[in-house]
């Protein structure tokens, strides 16, 4: 991903207008070289990555857009575990589990230490686990207060599993309290997802800023792993200028798959299935499945990917006839 510069990017929208140098922020999320043997190289490279997904704003997509990819990567052959950190447990319903009262869930990992390996159940999508949310964790918040080192518990928590899989995704709450703090000093990266709404523009910068502050004192490694653009309408104006201003700041830190507003998309949690498994030929499905490829290719996962269409690969932003040449290096 090209570094951020305010000289470089355009300036997002004057509702953003109020959170200083927005690029700079980006560009601190950078973590600082550290000099590794090849032990610990390798150690790293048999490792999970770690991505929250992550937006204090409620209704971007966030939920749909981790259940989506966890489901759609974890299709691809990766081995994937989900953890659902939001009280509400939309990723848990999202892919048709649910957690009665007493059930092993990220309550316990974060309070009771629980290991993950304990409290991970399989779903009924090959290659996915989830650790299950529940009501609990409303109030976990206040239970980790005077507890040591209450910023680190879901970090050492997915350490001792981290080998285990390939890639672990974590759905945040929409809020940008203690259990957000949990998950960014996990993770190896954070994904932002942003409806294309103007209004979806104008908590970014706190976002930005807590993303920093994190980087800075608890977690050095947190990059910004990209913008996913969702609940895109290609009948107004608006979403394709939301659309121009992000890719203009965030150059190729924004994901170049758009996720359209779909009925579909709506539909498939009420059915407690992702998009993917819900209806995989809708717009929506198609959709999440070039995303995941992205997502893949980025992260260099361990995956066979499957072929692409034409059309595939226009709507994900390059050449939808590549020469024999760049088709025999494409992945």
């Amino acid at each position: 991903m090209s570094d951020v510069t305010s000289q470089e990017r355009s300036p997002l929208p004057s509702a953003a207008a109020t959170d200083p140098d927005l690029a700079n922020v980006v560009s601190n999320i950078r973590s600082t070289p550290v000099e590794a043997d090849e032990t610990i190289a390798k150690e790293a490279a048999a490792s999970a990555t770690i991505v929250c997904v992550a937006n204090q704003k409620g209704g971007v997509g966030k939920t749909t857009t981790t259940v989506s990819l966890a489901a759609a990567i974890a299709g691809f052959g990766a081995r994937v575990l989900l953890v659902d950190l939001d009280p509400q447990g939309n990723a848990t319903t999202g892919v048709g589990l649910r957690a009665e009262e007493g059930d092993p869930s990220t309550y316990h990992v974060l309070v009771d230490d629980l290991p993950v390996a304990d409290a991970a159940v399989t779903s009924a999508i090959d290659g996915l686990e989830v650790v299950r949310s529940s009501l609990d964790l409303a109030g976990a918040e206040v239970e980790l207060v005077p507890a040591f080192s209450r910023e680190h518990r879901l970090k050492r928590s997915l350490e001792v599993v981290s080998r285990d899989y390939d890639l672990i995704f974590i759905d945040c709450p929409p809020s940008l309290g203690l259990l957000t703090i949990n998950a960014l000093v996990a993770a190896d990266q954070i994904l932002v997802p942003i409806q294309c709404e103007y209004y979806a523009l104008e908590g970014l910068g706190q976002l930005l800023r807590t993303i920093e502050l994190v980087g800075e004192n608890l977690n050095r490694e947190l990059k910004l792993g990209g913008v996913v653009l969702t609940m895109y309408d290609g009948r107004t104006n608006l979403s394709q200028a939301v659309v121009d201003e992000v890719r203009g700041h965030f150059g190729d830190g924004a994901f170049a798959t758009v996720i359209p507003r779909t009925v579909r998309l709506s539909e498939a949690p009420s059915f407690g299935q992702p998009i993917t498994e819900f209806d995989p030929q809708s717009r929506g499905a198609r959709a999440y499945q070039r995303l995941a490829r992205e997502v893949a290719v980025r992260l260099a996962l361990p995956v066979e990917l499957p072929s692409e269409t034409a059309l595939d690969r226009l709507l994900s932003g390059r050449d939808p006839h590549p020469s024999t040449a760049e088709a025999e290096d494409a992945p």
